[in-house]
């Protein structure tokens, strides 16, 4: 059975495609493909996401290790009577090597 579409239905398909095809572009699909399609991009790109997660981590690190060095030297000064001298050794250490 052949079904006809009244002019109704043609008018919501078209408003429909209309809307998916601005969807599509404002999601950039074609760009996105075309990167896909290129692997010396992707190697590019992926070279510089690493270089950054690198650099970051770096950074994280030693702002973490900065702020431990810093809770110990205070512990020391408190003087706690075991861990006083387990931190002091570790300060000592820590600041022989970054001389």
């Amino acid at each position: 059975m052949k079904r006809e579409l009244d002019q109704g239905t043609v008018e919501t398909l078209i408003v429909r495609l209309s809307e998916l095809s601005s969807r599509l572009e404002k999601a950039s699909i074609a760009e996105y493909v075309e990167f896909l399609r290129s692997p010396r991009r992707i190697i590019f790109a992926n070279f510089l996401g690493g270089l950054a997660r690198g650099f970051g981590i770096g950074i994280g690190a030693t702002v973490l290790a900065a702020v431990f060095l810093y809770i110990l030297t205070v512990a020391v000064r408190w003087n706690l009577p075991v861990i006083g001298r387990f931190i002091a050794e570790i300060v000592r250490i820590v600041q022989l090597h970054l001389r």
